[in-house]
């Protein structure tokens, strides 16, 4: 598509009201966006009705194109429409793929594998821990994070993957100068720094209710596989699994326990034949062994790992660095805490002959306080 070309898809996509549904009705009957632009009423009224007929004509009169376009460059703003070289094949795979993808940053790469991480909100301390456990490993073995840059699961993921010096992608539900939600600012402005924000819809718009579930299905359509690490029964989260399974992705699911409600969703998705994710090294053995078989390249950026190394959780590993820099009074404490929560009762009955309840908690805010802990409600407590 020429530049030319591109301002006159760049003014269909603007129109108030008109969808990728009438764009693609508007494109099998005028073939190209520049004989939309030139079309007449009664052309045009072949395919529109009211608003929507209006808007086009008004849009006709009252578009600049090529200053219009131009203040996509001043604003850095790219956009790759479909069928274009650089427009992401992975996209070209599902059903109703964007018209067009706007982005900063850049597009996700073709080679390395990619992984959404989603999830709740509102996740727990268990969500949190898995979710930036999950992110750090994939941003180590050079594995594409993406996601839609919401709080909780979705946020925690991406961060950790570019802390490890990986890239991430969020996809947004708004235009990609809005940053929604403005908590996540500093989120927003590193991902353009180490990967991209995407979306299907033009610079400017704000973010709205209905934008979201065809958010979604870009953020599984440029995956090769999904993870859900927390989502209760009803979620918008398992609104994306269904794209995803629809799209022909794998879908993975991390179990929880079954008085977690905030697990309620990924429990049942597990019942409907979902796999299940125990530890990030043994999801991406099984993500490569399944790519292999479905001929999808991977390039590896990252040093290759041993066979013992592989099967060593990055729990286990991190905790046996961390017991290094920890003073030896406080080892023993540290080496009762999981991803589960933990109360003192619970970690004095694992301790050492002379421990009491008071040595226990100091030693637990001591390690709170270095980072090495967190207290996730009254007196329960996980690794950091």
């Amino acid at each position: 598509m020429n530049r030319e070309e591109k301002e006159f898809a760049y003014w269909l996509l603007s129109i108030p009201g008109i969808g990728e549904k009438t764009i693609r009705l508007l494109l099998s009957r005028f073939k190209r966006p520049g004989k939309v632009y030139t079309a007449s009423e009664a052309e045009l009224s072949e395919c529109l009705r009211g608003m929507q007929l209006t808007h086009v004509l008004e849009r006709q009169r009252n578009w600049n194109l090529k200053e219009e376009y131009e203040k996509l460059d001043i604003k850095g703003i790219g956009v790759v429409f479909y069928g274009e070289k650089t427009y992401p094949k992975r996209l070209l795979e599902i059903p109703d793929a964007p018209y067009a993808l706007f982005y900063r940053g850049s597009l996700p790469k073709e080679e390395p594998l990619s992984v959404a991480v989603i999830g709740a909100r509102e996740c727990s301390g268990y969500g949190e821990f898995v979710a930036a456990q999950l992110g750090r490993y994939l941003g180590e073995q050079g594995i594409q994070v993406i996601s839609g840059m919401a709080r909780g699961i979705d946020g925690i993921s991406q961060t950790a993957a570019m802390e490890a010096g990986g890239t991430s992608y969020g996809v947004l539900g708004s235009g990609v100068d809005v940053c929604y939600p403005k908590s996540n600012q500093r989120l927003y402005d590193r991902l353009l720094k180490q990967g991209g924000v995407l979306s299907a819809y033009v610079p400017g718009a704000l973010p709205a209710s209905g934008h979201f579930p065809p958010r979604n299905r870009i953020v599984s359509g440029l995956a090769d596989a999904l993870v859900v690490v927390e989502a209760r029964g009803k979620s918008g989260t398992l609104i994306t699994v269904d794209m995803a399974l629809e799209q022909g992705k794998e879908v993975f699911v991390v179990p929880g326990r079954i008085t977690d409600r905030l697990s309620d969703g990924c429990n049942r998705l597990l019942t409907q034949g979902a796999g299940v994710f125990l530890t990030p090294a043994d999801f991406v053995s099984q993500l490569r062994e399944l790519t292999a078989k479905k001929g999808i390249a991977e390039t590896d950026d990252g040093e290759s790992k041993n066979e013992d190394e592989i099967k060593e959780t990055v729990i286990e590993k991190r905790k046996k660095q961390n017991l290094l820099s920890i003073s030896k009074e406080l080892r023993p404490v540290y080496k009762q805490l999981e991803i589960s929560p933990k109360t003192i009762e619970q970690i004095l009955c694992k301790m050492p002959a002379g421990y009491h309840q008071g040595l226990v908690s100091a030693a637990l805010m001591r390690l709170c306080m270095d980072g090495y802990a967190k207290q996730v409600s009254p007196g329960q407590f996980v690794l950091s």
